[in-house]
């Protein structure tokens, strides 16, 4: 075993936990038990992920559900799949068709960003192909929670109220009624230690799994979505859901200091994590709390964004490939333009060739990084009546500039913030990783991917540690246990500085580790949210 789990730099942190059979990391202790539960009956680490992130659908309703999005990196028989289940914009979606309403801006809620949701169809994906239960008994612990209740935790209760207030005071309209009826308690946000149940949840999850994700997709789930979305002017019909499959993609890497980094490739933004850990790559870090480590980190992410905010988009719509920016030349030029001062970053111009997060491991080394999103906390606002499905708002994420190359099309897939990450060193599996938040998520696979490889901290410690989020051109937001005289040194080299008054945008984070002589797990899971690790 590593020689960092006797160092904690972070002493008031918690230290990881240790099994040896099986392991289930989320931001909810109550999904990693069903996650757990499931391993105990003779489910293997895939069904455990596809339980667990059902479950999360109604344990944490506040950034996921069941008609948002899904990717997942999975770990099966000494090799590494990439699954990509986001969803495309319905055919009749267009920038043409917006300008005619018009719609200048992509809006944050409503109709127009719905996008078609992917999270069932991985459930299924993974499942027919993987998984070892039935889907319906795996399903069961999610559809259970949703039947009977379950009492709202600290960090969910917070994050719940704030989206009740925010939707209380912009959501007007009729078609935001069921939302209010569904997430809602006597006509206010639950409480801290309320009982929150969906009947309606509970149905449809279960209409889910008798039918594999038909009805969903094709059949009485799907009638409902598209008599929704017309009666209120929509634009997603049943033909989209009909015409949608999930992608099973080749994940891409970069080796960094003798292990390699995985993500899953465009419309997914873990490029931008990539790029920057390959120009960091090139420097060497003497210490962590260091100011040296803290800018150079922010620069390399700042170029990193640059170019992912320009470039990426649906695969098959990308006027770049991967290669022509994953590459040590293209990493040099990007290097040679970090100084001493803090920049304002710039696409380059590479050649031409071309929300929940949740990890789990079982016994026989099968391991699943596995994020689930409806992008915005509850997503467009809007909730499919006698469903309890809350419709994702990823469109929101479209440009409707005709000349960007994630601009709106009918059937694109837009630049998508949901990544999972994973570690390998050779051909052995290290574990998944994650950090979900928006566009903090790349800035966390960074950073935690450095707290372990460079200086040497073990998962939990690495999600403890004080977290820095570049927000736009100098601007930085750097949490308050940051210390001081490296916020002092950043802002002499030209950082805009500024410190949170709380934890909350910085991610959540998970971690599984798998010690590749003894077979032993160990796991860490975020400390700014109600995480836990279940294992045995």
């Amino acid at each position: 075993m590593n020689e960092y789990f006797l160092t904690n730099p972070y002493p008031s942190q918690r230290m990881c936990t240790f099994a040896k059979n099986g392991m289930v990391a989320t931001s909810q202790p109550l999904a990693s038990q069903a996650g757990l539960d499931i391993l105990k009956k003779g489910g293997n680490a895939i069904d455990a992920a596809i339980a667990t992130a059902a479950c999360l659908t109604v344990v944490e309703p506040t950034s996921n559900g069941i008609g948002g999005d899904a990717f997942a990196l999975v770990w099966v028989n000494n090799e590494l799949y990439g699954l990509n289940a986001s969803g495309q914009a319905p055919a009749s979606l267009s920038i043409d068709a917006l300008n005619k309403k018009g719609i200048t801006e992509m809006p944050a809620h409503g109709f127009t960003p719905v996008t078609v949701p992917g999270a069932p169809s991985a459930w299924v994906a993974l499942s027919k192909r993987f998984g070892r239960l039935p889907l319906k008994e795996v399903l069961e612990p999610a559809i259970s929670y949703a039947q009977e209740g379950y009492p709202v935790s600290p960090v969910l209760g917070y994050n719940w109220n704030v989206a009740y207030e925010k939707f209380s005071g912009c959501l007007k309209g009729e078609e935001f009624a069921s939302w209010f009826e569904t997430f809602g308690i006597d006509g206010r946000s639950p409480k801290i230690g309320d009982v929150w149940s969906s009947a309606d949840h509970a149905a449809t999850l279960l209409e889910i799994a008798e039918t594999e994700g038909g009805s969903f997709y094709r059949g009485a789930i799907a009638d409902k979505i598209d008599a929704f979305s017309k009666k209120y002017g929509g634009f997603i019909r049943k033909k989209d859901l009909a015409s949608y499959t999930p992608e099973w993609v080749q994940p891409i890497s970069v080796s960094y200091r003798g292990y390699d980094v995985w993500e899953i490739p465009p419309n997914g933004q873990g490029l931008v994590a990539l790029l920057a850990l390959n120009t960091l790559k090139g420097f060497s870090f003497d210490a962590k709390d260091s100011v040296d480590t803290y800018h150079k980190q922010i620069e390399a992410m700042k170029l990193a964004f640059a170019d992912g905010q320009k470039f990426i988009t649906d695969s098959r719509k990308m006027s770049i490939s991967v290669k022509d920016v994953l590459n040590d030349a293209y990493a040099a030029k990007r290097r040679a333009l970090i100084g001493e001062k803090a920049i304002v970053p710039k696409a380059g111009q590479p050649a031409h060739s071309g929300t929940v997060y949740l990890a789990t491991a079982d016994s026989e080394g099968n391991m699943v990084s596995f994020i689930q999103s409806n992008y915005t906390g509850f997503g467009s606002g809007l909730v499919v009546p006698g469903t309890g499905i809350a419709l994702q708002n990823r469109g929101h994420n479209f440009s409707l500039d005709p000349t960007h190359d994630n601009r709106l099309e009918p059937g694109k897939k837009t630049y998508h913030t949901i990544i999972p990450g994973f570690l390998t060193k050779g051909d052995q599996p290290v574990g998944p990783f994650g950090v979900m938040g928006a566009f903090m998520q790349p800035q966390g696979h960074v950073q935690v991917i450095m707290n372990m490889i460079d200086f040497n901290l073990n998962p939990q410690s690495a999600l403890d540690a004080p977290r820095w989020q570049w927000i736009n051109e100098k601007t930085v937001l750097v949490e308050k246990e940051m210390p001081s005289h490296i916020v002092e040194a950043l802002e002499r080299k030209g950082h805009d500085v500024k410190v949170a008054t709380s934890r909350h945008s910085f991610g959540r984070g998970q971690i599984i580790r798998r010690d590749e002589k003894t077979g032993v797990l160990y796991g860490g899971t975020e400390s700014r949210t109600d995480g836990a690790v279940s294992a045995y």
